[in-house]
């Protein structure tokens, strides 16, 4: 049994864990890991007819302040107090002896997600695929209006105000730490950012990789949001940058080929029925009330920012710490993305997002 276990699991004493602290885990478990092991590793967890999800972080190149366990399992908590689609959080592991990183366990929840194409068969009407949009855009203005402190997350990040300034600040350095070449253009995206800083809205929970491949959505409903996935890098601050950040994952139907390729898994949106960046944005700010003028910076530090996640990948796969497939094309992601981030900033209308200051 213990042959067939993936990488990232030491059979013996993550069994003693369940069986001491999950209800139901004093079986006999298989592991199998799920999703694509580019960040923290997800396992499939099933015995006696139950089933459940472990997340661990990478197996290397863990980066200062990610991947933080406890970070995850607390704004899960926080999620099931408020009573958001998220995965139910069930046990926390920080005893490193047992795993060797901090681990934690919640429960299983069935249904599609939606990684770089629609399953055949599934929201194969634009009717359907609008309320797919409505779906992601409803559920990500429910996350921004919780009342973080009513749900104990009040201490959840140091200081939510200056956000943005501490984002800019804090990816150049993680680039810095994850790079494989020099870069120039991602220190020119970087200098505009760090001169084009808006004023953020008051501080909500923000997901930090909010999109459809961290979604899972009914089987039977395009339209109904089972659990959204994934929050490592979740914690308070301006709620604009997760409708920035989906924006990246977001084609428009008529996108030049070129966009479309670098923007991930943007064709999916690009088809009938989906709304437009423009309508997603637009009906946000009408929703919220929140001002969405500034929308451009947030779109442009989106791609600044995953830039840097997929380096950090591509460090990690160089480094052989990596599990699972797909990662062909990241020798060129950040690049890619830098360089499309570069092209939205020299058509703002922001002059100091064109370079001119």
């Amino acid at each position: 049994m213990t042959s067939e276990v993936p990488p990232g699991v030491r059979y013996d004493n993550v069994s003693r864990f369940f069986a001491e602290h999950v209800p139901g885990g004093d079986t006999k478990l298989e592991f199998r890991l799920i999703g694509d092991g580019r960040s923290n590793l997800t396992y499939h967890v099933s015995g006696g007819g139950k089933e459940w999800v472990m997340r661990r972080p990478p197996l290397g190149h863990v980066l200062p302040t990610a991947h933080d366990m406890a970070r995850e399992f607390k704004v899960l908590s926080g999620m099931e107090k408020a009573n958001f689609p998220a995965p139910r959080p069930i046990a926390l592991c920080e005893d490193t002896t047992v795993n060797d990183y901090p681990f934690y366990v919640m429960d299983y929840r069935e249904g599609v997600i939606v990684v770089s194409a629609l399953p055949d068969g599934y929201a194969t009407t634009p009717e359907e695929r609008r309320r797919m949009s409505y779906a992601l855009l409803d559920t990500m203005v429910q996350l921004h209006a919780i009342d973080y402190n009513a749900v104990g997350l009040g201490d959840f990040a140091h200081k939510p105000e200056g956000y943005l300034e501490r984002q800019v600040r804090r990816w150049s350095e993680q680039w810095e730490r994850s790079k494989t070449r020099e870069l120039p253009a991602f220190d020119e995206l970087m200098r505009r950012l760090r001169a084009a800083i808006p004023p953020s809205p008051p501080p909500t929970i923000v997901h930090g990789d909010y999109r459809f491949g961290n979604m899972i959505l009914a089987p039977d409903d395009p339209g109904k949001v089972v659990a959204v996935l994934d929050w490592e890098m979740s914690t308070l601050g301006d709620p604009l940058s997760d409708l920035g950040y989906t924006l990246v994952y977001w084609g428009n139907k008529g996108d030049p080929e070129e966009r479309v390729k670098v923007r991930p898994n943007a064709a999916i949106t690009a088809q009938d029925g989906f709304l437009s960046r423009e309508e997603l944005v637009a009906e946000y700010g009408r929703k919220t009330g929140r001002n969405v003028e500034h929308i451009d910076f947030y779109q442009i530090f989106a791609n600044y920012k995953l830039a840097v996640i997929t380096e950090g990948i591509l460090a990690r796969h160089l480094a052989g710490e990596t599990v699972g497939e797909g990662f062909t094309g990241y020798d060129s992601a950040a690049q890619n993305l830098v360089e499309l981030g570069l092209a939205q900033a020299a058509a703002s209308s922001n002059p100091k997002l064109r370079g001119e200051f």
